[in-house]
C-alpha cells in the first residue's frame, strides 16, 4: 500500500568524479541504516535546497547551457533559482563528505547559515564554475521522503579542502568510497543512481559534449518516463 502523497521538495546532488576520464572514478556515500531514506544504500552525496543557499556569495557562475536546462519546465525560472541548486549541492557535499567545492575570491566569505560556516572558515567561496548539470528526477509518489533532484557532476580537483571527522557511525553517511563505474554497479545502489551512471558514462563517452540533452525522469500513471531536456 502506498503512502499518503507527498509533494517532492526542491533537491540537488553532486556526483564527483576522479581520474581520467576514459577511466574515472565516482564517489558514493553508505547511507546510515538508521536513516528513513534509503537506509544502508549506497548514494552520491546531496539533500534538500535551503533558503539560506540563495544568499551564499560564490565564485564564478554556472554553463550557459546548465543554466537554461535548469530553467526548463521550472515554475518562475530565474538566474537566482538556476544558480540555488548548484549551492545546495556544493553545501550537501561538504556537509556529508566534508569535501569543499570551492576557491579564494574577492572580499570576506559571509556564511549565509551555519551549514556553510565551513566555507567562511576556510576562507573560500563555493565556485559555481565546477558543475554541470546533467540530470534531474522526481521521486515516485508513496515513498517516505520525494525529492524533485537536480544532478551536477564535478571533477574532484576542484575540491579545495577537505574537512575531517564528517563521516562516521553517527553521520549521514558511515562511509565514503571512490569506485570505478563498473565496481559501483555491484554495490547496494538504488535505482536512480544506478540509472544516473548510466547517463554520466554516456556523457563522459561522447567528451561531455554540450550537444547532449539533460534526461528528466518523472512518475506519470504508475511508470517513469524519460524525456530530455535539448
Amino acid at each position: 500500500m502506498q503512502g499518503p502523497y507527498r509533494r517532492p521538495r526542491d533537491s540537488a546532488t553532486l556526483v564527483l568524479l576522479d581520474g581520467p576520464p576514459a577511466s574515472p572514478r565516482v564517489l558514493l556515500g553508505r547511507r546510515n541504516e538508521r536513516h528513513v531514506f534509503m537506509p544502508g544504500k549506497f548514494v552520491f552525496p546531496g539533500g534538500r535546497v535551503d533558503a539560506a543557499d540563495g544568499r551564499m556569495g560564490a565564485v564564478g557562475a554556472l554553463d550557459r547551457e546548465s543554466e537554461r536546462r535548469l530553467s526548463a519546465r521550472m515554475t518562475r525560472p530565474s538566474h537566482a533559482r538556476a544558480r540555488v541548486f548548484a549551492l545546495a549541492a556544493i553545501r550537501e557535499t561538504a556537509e556529508e563528505t566534508g569535501y569543499l567545492l570551492a576557491a579564494s575570491g574577492k572580499g570576506k566569505v559571509t556564511a549565509s547559515s551555519p551549514a556553510w560556516a565551513p566555507f567562511a572558515a576556510a576562507g573560500l567561496f563555493p565556485t559555481l564554475g565546477a558543475l554541470t548539470f546533467v540530470a534531474r528526477a522526481i521521486t515516485p509518489p508513496g515513498r517516505p521522503r520525494r525529492f524533485d533532484t537536480r544532478f551536477f557532476v564535478a571533477h574532484r580537483r576542484d575540491v579545495a579542502a577537505e574537512l575531517p571527522g564528517v563521516v562516521g557511525p553517527d553521520a549521514e553517511f558511515v562511509e565514503l568510497k571512490w569506485l570505478t563505474f563498473d565496481e559501483a554497479r555491484e554495490e547496494n545502489l538504488p535505482t536512480i543512481t544506478k540509472v544516473v551512471l548510466g547517463e554520466i558514462a554516456t556523457r563522459l563517452a561522447a567528451e561531455f559534449s554540450p550537444r547532449l540533452p539533460v534526461p528528466f525522469y518523472f512518475p506519470h500513471r504508475g511508470r517513469m518516463v524519460r524525456e530530455e531536456i535539448a
